[in-house]
């Protein structure tokens, strides 16, 4: 029966290494290829640079030039850290009013937040550009707006589910001690909620930060580029792309979002934990 067991074990685990591997491989030879030049990029993609094909830094400096990386890159992150703030914000507070308020109106956000989930964005996606520009939504701060609405049903569903969970005896006790209903929510509630907010955010975030449809089709694109509009900035007359500036932009865009996800990760283990525990 041991011997089953490590079998199938060892079987497993050569397995997700070979899933881990074909997930990594892509990433992989975008960073290889942004250290070649552009001409040994479309003959030999899968070669490691030689000194024949090294370029250092040179893609990098030239992706940051032509794209306008450094304003793109600080767009994306006002919209990016914004949305996510707002939709963790409205969404737990939201979540946490519909679990304790039970009646009818409380019932239909929460079953309209799920018919959010499955519509498809296709169906919305020219009058929502219509009417952004009718309410001047076409800024990084109109976009944080924008998101909020599309991420909320997701959200507010995670949310919910967690809320429900969280002894309705803790939230007495605080009102028993004089808190109001904010308070409670702010210092007793919110704090439990932390390993599903981060849940969120990392959701949210790689998203957000990833997304190129939204961005276009509401900002006023003379005024504002997040880094996945100005990526298109590389593609010059005839199809004709610079690969290799593109190859160095894409790792600068792929590195925040990989950080923020290895910092994160610990606590969604804690949530899923958390949850078997209270289970």
């Amino acid at each position: 029966m041991g011997e089953k067991k490590r079998a199938k074990n060892m079987a497993l685990s050569v397995v997700f290494s070979i899933i881990s591997i074909l997930w990594l491989f892509p990433i992989a030879l975008v960073v290889i290829n942004s250290f070649k030049k552009k001409a040994y990029i479309s003959r030999k993609p899968f070669a490691i640079p030689t000194d024949k094909m090294f370029v250092g830094l040179d893609n990098y400096i030239n992706g940051i030039k032509k794209t306008g990386f450094v304003e793109a890159f600080g767009w994306t992150l006002l919209i990016t850290v914004g949305s996510v703030a707002a939709i963790i914000l409205c969404t737990s507070m939201c979540a946490w009013y519909i679990s304790r308020v039970k009646n009818a109106v409380t019932t239909t956000i929460y079953y309209l937040c799920l018919f959010s989930m499955i519509v498809p964005f296709q169906m919305v996606m020219f009058p929502l550009s219509k009417i952004a520009d009718m309410l001047k939504l076409n800024t990084p701060w109109g976009l944080i707006v924008v998101y909020l609405g599309f991420g909320a049903g997701l959200a507010v569903f995670m949310f919910t589910g967690f809320v429900k969970s969280i002894p309705l005896e803790i939230e007495e006790a605080a009102m028993i001690d004089g808190c109001t209903p904010i308070q409670t929510f702010f210092n007793v509630v919110l704090p439990i909620m932390k390993p599903t907010c981060v849940t969120v955010a990392i959701l949210q975030a790689m998203w957000i930060w990833n997304d190129y449809l939204l961005p276009y089709l509401i900002l006023d694109l003379k005024r504002f580029k997040t880094i996945s509009i100005a990526v298109q900035y590389l593609k010059g007359g005839y199809g004709s792309v610079d690969m290799g500036a593109m190859m160095g932009v894409l790792v600068l865009a792929i590195i925040p979002i990989i950080v923020f996800y290895l910092v994160c990760q610990k606590y969604i283990i804690e949530g899923v934990v958390a949850g078997a525990v209270k289970g």
